[in-house]
């Protein structure tokens, strides 16, 4: 069957998550006043992204919620523990991080062309393992949200990818069977992977071109899209991916 319906992940795929987290990161230290604790920007924001990964491992499996996993970032990152630094302290402190990055927000420059070529053939919606409220606002502040019929996120689903009830959940908001979707994401195992094992066509976008995965249908660039999902048309002869 051919593929009917695109879903697509949101961070580090359609927005340009890296470089506002860096920028979002660099300002956060100079108001809080913690600049002088890190050799540079970029160190403090390896040890952030390294908690962010921990955290989010956590919460993916079920063994933390969404609060908890970004309360926890927070203190494990200031080293201060919960009888140090409460729920309230922690998710002001991440209130006031959440300003300084929001105002680095933006799109991949490839990602309105795509959606513009791609949006009279398939359909459209976003699955994420992060939480409606994040994201539906962030695509509305982008100025995208109307491309998508339906914004499914892990935080409300109870249930994050790889696991296949996250995929299926986001199939069923759009009425398609899996085999009819196709997924979209920066991710080669949470994204890629779990989208083939749920029966959907997964797509590894590699736009840092590390390669070295060959069973993973791979693009390093969103304008490859359209030729992979249907190279038999008018948007160009299909290219080849490694």
């Amino acid at each position: 069957m051919p593929i009917r319906a695109v879903l697509w992940d949101v961070d580090d795929t359609i927005f340009d998550y890296a470089n506002a987290d860096r920028a979002g990161m660099r300002d956060h230290l100079r108001a809080e006043g913690l600049a002088d604790g890190f050799t540079s920007v970029g160190q403090a924001l390896a040890r952030w992204r390294t908690l962010t990964r921990e955290h989010w491992a956590r919460f993916e499996s079920g063994e933390a919620d969404w609060e908890s996993q970004r309360r926890n970032r927070v203190r494990a990152f200031v080293e201060r523990g919960a009888d140090d630094m409460d729920d309230a302290e922690a998710d002001a402190w991440f209130g006031r991080y959440i300003v300084h990055y929001e105002a680095a927000w933006a799109l991949f420059p490839d990602t309105v062309p795509v959606l513009d070529l791609l949006a009279e053939r398939y359909r459209h919606a976003v699955l994420s393992n992060s939480s409606l409220h994040n994201q539906d606002r962030k695509l509305r502040v982008l100025g995208v949200r109307d491309r998508f019929e339906a914004v499914v996120c892990a935080a409300e689903l109870g249930v994050a990818k790889p696991q296949a009830a996250a995929f299926h959940a986001a199939c069923e908001a759009l009425e398609l069977p899996p085999h009819e979707v196709a997924y979209v994401g920066d991710q080669p195992d949470t994204d890629a992977r779990g989208a083939e094992a749920a029966g959907l066509t997964g797509i590894w976008l590699d736009r840092a071109r590390t390669g070295g995965r060959p069973e993973l249908t791979r693009i390093t660039a969103l304008d490859q899209l359209p030729a992979l999902l249907a190279p038999d048309t008018r948007f160009g002869a299909p290219s080849t991916f490694g």
